[in-house]
């Protein structure tokens, strides 16, 4: 069963949602990539109140690392991108190529530039990290301006 929370963040309000195996998702509440159907609210669930806590300690300041189980639902090639993405270190950021290689596909920058739009676990898989290969900051699910905090967050820019 899918459960959701809600979490207040400096950048704007979160919906948080997860199952019993790990997080689903984590979305600002004016992205649109949001599922019709969250579940039941839960503020007392485990993996919920996990996630909250490691975003609002990211957003302290002092957590640049989560640890909180995964579950996202995506296509095979889908999973390989967000799983790309949470190596990226915090403080640094990669182009479109760089996520490429990284999968072992450097011909499938524009495939990797959707997957990593379709990311459904904002901040926690950090999409944010990925750049233009001119080092301009490119679409973002949660709006550029929020892309740009959090790198500003993170002292990537």
């Amino acid at each position: 069963m899918n459960v959701f929370t809600y979490l207040d963040t400096p950048l704007g309000r979160m919906t948080i949602q997860a199952n019993d195996q790990g997080l689903l998702g984590a979305w600002f509440t004016t992205q649109t990539t949001q599922p019709d159907d969250l579940g039941e609210q839960d503020d007392g669930h485990a993996i919920l109140n996990q996630a909250a806590l490691q975003l609002s300690e990211y957003f302290a300041g002092i957590r640049n690392q989560f640890d909180v189980p995964i579950a996202a639902k995506g296509t095979a090639f889908q999973q390989q991108v967000w799983q790309a993405l949470t190596t990226i270190p915090f403080g640094e950021t990669w182009s479109y190529q760089q996520l490429a290689d990284a999968i072992d596909n450097p011909k499938a920058v524009r495939a990797v530039g959707l997957a990593n739009g379709k990311n459904p676990i904002s901040i926690i898989v950090p999409c944010h990290r990925v750049i233009g290969k001119s080092g301009k900051l490119t679409g973002y699910a949660g709006g550029v301006e929020r892309k740009a905090a959090l790198l500003k967050l993170e002292n990537a820019i």
